[in-house]
């Protein structure tokens, strides 16, 4: 059996509410693949009356699962765990009532405990399932003490607009969510331990460079094989596991996964990312609050950030794509139809994957910018973050810094990503380029404000006559503390 890695506090708060003497309805959800429904079954399965999981709202052969195929599913779903054979309810009403009747049945006083995974899936066009869900709650659950909703689902943005955020009958319902979160570097370690996989923390950033924190996605890992090895048998032979993951991601959890992909493929292209406006003029979606929607949805599902560049105001908000697994796969799988097997073996040492290296650790660094204050001794500091860059004319030159920490203590961490297999040296050329960004930044800052130089690399630094213009060095033994 599977071992549950880390969600030490998403299972105390499980455990706690299911434990309270009073209906709940929790609301669990997060980006697809990142472990809801482990955590629930590991935290409460024992404990579940009544379990469902919606349809992919597209089976296999691209046909869309409508109402009448959802509702057959639950239908079948209440005669496999106890329910009397009667007929298949033709709408959601009926459905929920059937389930409310089958709960009565076999009620016998202890908490019961109600668990319907991917719920977004089952609420298919005019279907009237979020009216059905508000009157099976406002109408009968609430009112039972031993009661216990837990619904799940990857559309997160769903989960928030019709859930968390509802302005109708489910407004203020949900009694507790928890949004969970890809791992940490430090979970991952923890996970390939528990699976008996043996893997530098070098080696360890670099998969989570490619998959992020997803456990679904290292599940898949192989024991005795090394990361490039892995990396191939997942992306690049015949029978690759992760191959088709980019378009099930999209089409599973949004309504609309060819305006979402057009987004992240021209997000994919610019490391800083894009302005609303940029990205509506180049994908040519029609600027509306559809458009503000996807946006949302992406941010909301953990696969973009949204930022306003240093120095800059509100208008200037700019979306980044941050979600690693996007990144690498739009960078290096997509559009090559005939692959090498050992295609990541092989390039290990190759120019464009040691460039991509250096880019790819930067957004391993926004990832964990709580790791980066802890080890900065600022954990409790109010802090904005975001990359700057400022563009050169004929009497200036521009520059660009990876991530610029703005601290509510009058300072502005300067910090520079390196992704080395060795110590990093500060060259006489690179101290000087390091002196003028300081020069170009210190002309747009308060005088009460001071710059300090960080430096997070793999290892540490090489302290030489030039060295000692960082006042902080963070390696990645830091990132994995947990």
């Amino acid at each position: 059996m599977e071992e549950l890695v880390g969600r030490i506090q998403e299972q105390k708060e499980l455990t706690e509410v299911y434990r309270s003497n009073r209906a709940e309805f929790v609301a669990v959800y997060g980006r697809r693949r990142v472990g809801k429904t482990f955590l629930v079954d590991e935290t409460l399965g024992r404990y579940v009356t009544f379990r469902h999981a919606g349809l992919s709202p597209v089976d296999e052969s691209g046909k869309r699962n409508m109402l009448k195929d959802q509702l057959k599913h639950f239908y079948h779903s209440l005669l496999a765990q106890g329910m009397k054979k009667s007929s298949c309810p033709t709408s959601w009403l009926e459905a929920f009532f059937m389930l409310e009747m089958h709960l009565q049945t076999v009620d016998n006083g202890s908490r019961q405990v109600v668990f319907l995974d991917e719920l977004p899936w089952m609420d298919t066009p005019r279907s009237g399932f979020v009216t059905a869900l508000e009157g099976f709650w406002n109408t009968w659950a609430c009112h039972r003490h031993n009661f216990m909703l837990v619904v799940c689902g990857s559309a997160t943005s769903w989960i928030l607009n019709n859930l968390i955020n509802n302005h109708g009958g489910l407004y203020g319902r949900v009694t507790y969510e928890i949004k969970l979160s890809p791992f940490t570097l430090g979970e991952c370690e923890a996970f390939f331990k528990s699976r008996g996989i043996k893997m530098s923390r070098y080696d360890i950033v670099q998969s989570y460079m490619m998959l992020g924190g997803i456990p679904y996605y290292f599940n898949y890992f192989q024991k005795g094989l090394s990361l490039a090895q892995n990396v191939d048998r997942l992306f690049f032979t015949g029978n690759a596991r992760l191959r088709e993951e980019y378009d099930r991601l999209f089409t599973a959890i949004f309504n609309n996964p060819d305006d979402i992909k057009r987004i992240v493929q021209l997000l994919s292209t610019r490391h800083a990312g894009f302005t609303r406006q940029e990205i509506l003029q180049k994908t040519g979606i029609e600027d509306s609050g559809a458009a503000t929607k996807l946006l949302k949805a992406l941010e909301v599902s953990d696969f973009v950030m949204k930022y306003v560049p240093f120095g800059t105001g509100k208008r200037n908000e700019t979306y980044k794509l941050t979600d690693p697994f996007c990144l690498f796969y739009l960078r290096w799988v997509a559009g090559c139809d005939k692959l090498n097997p050992d295609f990541w073996s092989f390039s290990q040492l190759s120019p464009a994957v040691a460039g991509w290296r250096g880019y790819a650790f930067e957004e391993v660094c926004f990832l964990h910018i709580p790791h980066i204050k802890a080890a900065l001794g600022i954990a409790g500091v109010s802090t904005t973050q975001s990359a700057w860059a400022l563009r050169g004319d004929d009497d200036k030159e521009g520059t660009q810094i990876d991530m610029l920490i703005s601290r509510k203590d009058n300072v502005v961490d300067m910090c520079e990503m390196k992704f080395y297999n060795e110590d990093f040296t500060v060259s006489k050329s690179y101290h000087a380029k390091l002196v003028h960004r300081q020069n170009l930044l210190e002309e747009m800052l308060p005088k009460r404000m001071a710059i300090h130089h960080v430096l997070v690399t793999t290892y540490g630094l090489t302290y030489n006559e030039y060295g000692g213009i960082f006042q902080n060095v963070i390696t990645i033994d830091q990132l994995f503390l947990l």
